[in-house]
Parts: structure tokens; sequence; C-alpha cells
């Protein structure tokens, strides 16, 4: 969780870097030569003030990185090393069930995400198998033992756009799960979908564009953003505020529930990725008091 600096008197842009904006002048001061690794951000996109209008005493401003070390993405693991058993082949149709971490995740008291087993379904499907389940703007997940899942949107006829390596590209469902099995998402965020049409307009309109014309920081926000539209999954997308809090409720098999609390809900995924593909859990009760 980064915590989010105050532009201050002491923190106003230096003369040397008289033509850079106050965004970049404050990373270059916090950062040092560590610059190279901020996130590239379209700054008519980033919020200085209040989204209903009214300014605040103080101008709020976000450093965020792009793909930290944890995460994941599609990678060229065999079945042998997604967690498949010879009992849950990938050539295997399913649903099938695995073994993972559950949550549920709340703002200002609302449910906005949700992956528990007594709620909903779960199960898995071979690559092929989902196909057969898939819409145009289905946003889909394919997961594997100790790896983040990588999310997707459904194009049409076995093609997916994502975002992979720094990069939005279309490709083959087929060929990118890699022996992973996978679902369909489209309810895991409780936010209200965009129209199928919308949701393929904001895949398709990103094709192509790397790491320097993208502030998403992994698949799944990417992924998220084109269903749902939200500003608050791109990286310094939100405006932040002492009232609005973020609480991830990870649901841990035999020891309660652990609740951490982020400023963001680009935090709150990090984390949570970093946890599916990690592993590690008795970090997270150190962030916020350990179980309820």
């Amino acid at each position: 969780m980064w915590r989010i600096p105050q532009l201050s008197d002491n923190k106003k842009p230096c003369h040397a870097h008289r033509h850079c904006s106050p965004c970049l002048c404050l990373a270059r001061s916090l950062m040092g030569n560590q610059l190279d690794r901020i996130t590239h951000l379209n700054y008519s996109e980033l919020p200085t003030g209040d989204p209903s209008g009214l300014e605040k005493d103080e101008l709020r401003v976000g450093v965020a990185y792009f793909f930290s070390d944890e995460e994941e993405e599609v990678d060229d693991r065999t079945p042998s090393d997604c967690g498949f058993t010879k009992d849950h082949s990938p050539a295997e149709e399913g649903p099938f069930s695995v073994s993972e971490v559950e949550y549920s995740a709340f703002c200002s008291q609302e449910c906005i995400f949700s992956k528990l087993r007594e709620n909903e379904d779960l199960n898995v499907y071979s690559a092929k198998t989902l196909l057969t389940m898939c819409k145009p703007g289905d946003l889909l997940e394919l997961v594997a033992t100790a790896q983040a899942p990588h999310w997707a949107i459904y194009e049409q006829d076995d093609q997916v756009i994502h975002l992979h390596k720094g990069e939005i590209r279309k490709d083959s469902l087929l060929e990118i799960s890699n022996g992973r099995h996978g679902r369909v998402v489209n309810n895991r965020y409780r936010y209200r979908p965009l129209p199928p049409d919308l949701v393929m307009q904001n895949a398709v309109g990103h094709l192509g564009l790397s790491s320097e014309e993208i502030c998403w920081t992994n698949s799944e926000s990417f992924a998220a953003w084109c269903r749902f539209g939200k500003r608050e999954f791109k990286a310094g997308g939100e405006v932040h505020s002492a009232e609005q809090q973020y609480f991830l409720k990870v649901h841990l098999s035999g020891s309660g529930v652990h609740t951490l609390v982020f400023r963001s809900l680009e935090d709150m995924i990090r984390e949570r990725r970093r946890v599916d593909a990690s592993g590690i859990l008795k970090e997270l009760s150190l962030v916020n008091g350990g179980k309820e």
C-alpha cells in the first residue's frame, strides 16, 4: 500500500524542473533515480480535486508504479506446473474445484467484490469448454496454483483482449491458457456493468497500447475497467479521502477472517493478487491488526 503524499509549501515544483508537472517534480524528489519506474499516466485523467467540484484546500497526488515484480501474468508453464493433478487434466472439460483463498471486499459498508464459495460457483473449466460459455464482453479469469489469476475480455471466435507484459493485445484464449482452467466472472465485482458493446469499445479502443500509454498495473484492473468503466481501476485514478476506505476480508480456512484496510481500489487489488501469487498470508495479519 502506498502512502499518498501531500503537496505542501516545501514540495512545490523546483526551479530545476520548472517545465515539469507538479506530479513528476514531486516524484523526482521522492524517488530519485527510480523515476523511470513510475507509471506514465495521462495527467488529464489524474484527479487533483474532488469529483463533486468542491475543491479542497490542498492538492493530493498519487505516485504509482507500473508492473511490480509480484505480477505474474501469463507465462509458459506446463500443465503440471499449474497445480492440476492427473485427475484434473487440462484436456478434461470440467467443472473442477480448485483450492483458492476466498475474499470479500467493501467500500463504505457496501459489498463491491465477492469470491466466496458459499455464495457462488467457483468451479473452473478447460479453455475449450469455457469458449462455449462465453459471450462478447464477458469477463474471464484463468487460474493456476501459486499465480495471480489472469483476466481478459472475451471478444468472439476464441479471441480475447487482455493486458499482458505491458501491452494491450488480442490473443487466442486456447493459446494463452497454457493448460490453465478458467471461468466467467461477470459478477465478481458488484458494480453495474456497461452494455456489452461499450465493454468491447473500451477493450478494442486500447489495442496496441503499451506501458508508456496505459495506466493499469495488471490484467485484472484493465479487464474490470473495460467492463465497468470506473476510473478507480486505473493507477492514480482515484481521489483519496480520509472518509473513503476499502476493506478486504481474507477468509482463511481454520483461522477466521482477516480484515485489511486500503486507501484505493487499485492498492487492494494489487495486494490481493500478491497473496494469490505467493500464498503468504501471515504478513497480511500485520497490516491491520490480525484476524477478527
